[in-house]
């Protein structure tokens, strides 16, 4: 897995300053480096992850086990028992799909939907910072927090959305809401972000997320929410991420 080492220099110059000083000179990107940090962890992080989702008056939940290092991750779907133990895996921004019977794993696209308005790379840390290009349109007051609002355009085809509206809380540095677009420029769904949890970023405790709920802007009352788990720190070893091991679990 590739680390990238000036996003670690980044957090380590926020945490050395503290954020009333170091926010005033941070370019987009680097901004973004801490808000992505507050959904993944660069060294290994597990999770529970609970999505419930409403489409048409009709309820579905779904369940996993989640582990992720860096921006790769591995998830197995616990519940409902008719889904458990199928698994979905990425590793730099390449994606499978694996369950018992299955001869071997099949490539999936980020975009597919898992469940209601929720993708398969809504479950995967996200690398904007990386994966978008950047442009800080204005600052606007959400929910009594002054933010960022960012323009991302994706750099790289294999990413879950061509365009993401996203406004990052300034004092917090995380995420608190965005807007969806298909790469013909029409907005389908929005998304607001809890932060609730905690977690030890270079030996400093920072936000984790908690909740996104997602939006369906298309059909009116078709909602998705995604609770997370207290999240736990440890190392994740290289074999949690090996497509060669996938393989022998579909055998």
């Amino acid at each position: 897995m590739k680390i990238a080492w000036g996003t670690i220099l980044t957090l380590f110059a926020f945490i050395l300053t503290g954020p009333d000083v170091y926010c005033e000179t941070l370019t987009p990107k680097e901004i973004l480096v801490h808000a992505d940090a507050a959904r993944g962890n660069y060294e290994g992080i597990k999770w529970k992850l609970h999505i419930s989702s409403v489409e048409g008056g009709r309820q579905q939940n779904r369940r996993l086990d989640v582990k992720g290092r860096g921006n790769d991750f591995f998830a197995m779907l616990t519940a409902p028992p008719k889904l458990r133990g199928q698994i979905l895996l990425d590793v730099d921004h390449n994606m499978w799909f694996a369950k018992p019977g299955l001869s071997k794993p099949v490539p999936v696209s980020p975009r597919q939907k898992l469940v209601g308005g929720a993708s398969y790379g809504d479950i995967a840390a996200t690398n904007y910072s990386e994966d978008y290009e950047a442009a800080l349109m204005r600052y606007e007051m959400v929910n009594g927090e002054w933010c960022y609002v960012f323009d991302l355009k994706a750099v790289t085809k294999k990413v879950t959305y061509d365009r993401i509206k996203y406004w990052v809380s300034k004092g917090r540095l995380v995420g608190v809401k965005a807007e969806f677009f298909t790469v013909s420029g029409k907005k389908f769904k929005s998304a607001v972000f809890e932060y609730e949890h905690e977690t030890m970023i270079l030996k400093k405790r920072r936000p984790f997320i908690s909740k996104m709920v997602i939006k369906d802007l298309f059909l009116e009352g078709n909602v998705t929410t995604m609770t997370f788990s207290e999240p736990l720190l440890g190392n994740i070893p290289d074999s949690a991420f090996s497509l060669h091991l996938l393989m022998l679990r579909t055998i």
